[in-house]
C-alpha cells in the first residue's frame, strides 16, 4: 500500500509510524509513505498557509491553495482521498478494513481551525473523524487512522491471526491476557489457561469477551 500524508507536521508522522509494526512493514515493501509538508507548496515568500475566516470567528483557516497543489501532485487514478476532521464519518474497525484493501491513500491533515470549505467542493474527499473530541490538528488522527488501517494488510503482524482476535472484532472487546509469571503479587493465572484444554480455553476467551463488552462497551453488543 501507498500513504501520501499532507500536512504542515511531517517530523510529527515520521516520530510516529517510522517505529515496530509500521517500520517494518516499509522494510518489507508492504508500506510506503510519502510525507509532504504543505507550506513547501506555498507560493508567496513567506510559505503562507493560513488567513482569518470570512465573516469573523476566532482562530484561522487552512488556505485552499496550497491544499491544492498539494493534493493535485500526489492524486493518480487509483487514489482515495481522505480529509481528517470532526466534521466526518465515524472511524472505526470496519472502516479500517475496507481502506486495507485499497491501493493508495491520500490522508489531508487540517489544522488551526480548519480548512477552506472549497477544498471539500473541489475534491469531495471522504471525510473521517477519529472521535467526538477535539485534536490540535490532524495530523494526529492521521497517524491513528494509518496504524490500525497498515497492520490489517496481509504480511504486516508476525501472526496473521493476531488480527482476527484482537477487540472490535465480531463486534466484541478482546478477553484479559496473561504472561509469565504464573503468580504475580498474589495474583495467579486462571487454572484454565494452564490446562491444555483447547475448548475450554476457547470456552473461557469468548465468555470473558462477552464480560469486557458488556461492561465497558455495551454498545457492541448485537
Amino acid at each position: 500500500m501507498d500513504i501520501s500524508i499532507l500536512t504542515l507536521f511531517p517530523e510529527m508522522v515520521w516520530g510516529a509510524l517510522n517505529h515496530s509494526i509500521l517500520k517494518r512493514a516499509q522494510d518489507k515493501g508492504l508500506l510506503t509513505l510519502d510525507v509532504l509538508n504543505v507550506r513547501d507548496f506555498a507560493e508567496d515568500k513567506h510559505r503562507r498557509v493560513d488567513d482569518a475566516p470570512y465573516g469573523g470567528g476566532a482562530g484561522m483557516l487552512m488556505k485552499p491553495e496550497p491544499l491544492h497543489a498539494a493534493i493535485t501532485s500526489v492524486m493518480r487514478a487509483e487514489s482515495s482521498l481522505l480529509m481528517l476532521a470532526a466534521a466526518g464519518h465515524k472511524f472505526d474497525q470496519s472502516r479500517a478494513k475496507t481502506l486495507a484493501s485499497e491501493k493508495h491513500l491520500v490522508l489531508i491533515c487540517g489544522h488551526y481551525e480548519g480548512i477552506d470549505q472549497r477544498i471539500r467542493q473541489l475534491f469531495n474527499p471522504f471525510c473521517l473523524s477519529v472521535g467526538d473530541y477535539v485534536l490540535s490538528n490532524g495530523t494526529l488522527a492521521a497517524c491513528i487512522v494509518i496504524d490500525t488501517v497498515v497492520r490489517l494488510i496481509p504480511g504486516v503482524l508476525g501472526n496473521e491471526t493476531s488480527a482476527r482476535s484482537e477487540s472490535f472484532e465480531n463486534n466484541r472487546l478482546e478477553y484479559p491476557q496473561y504472561t509469565k509469571p504464573q503468580e504475580f503479587k498474589g495474583l495467579e493465572v486462571p487454572p484454565v489457561l494452564l490446562s491444555g484444554n483447547h475448548a475450554e480455553i476457547e470456552k473461557w476467551k469468548i465468555e470473558q469477551s462477552k464480560k469486557v463488552t458488556e461492561e465497558f462497551r455495551k454498545d457492541q453488543i448485537q
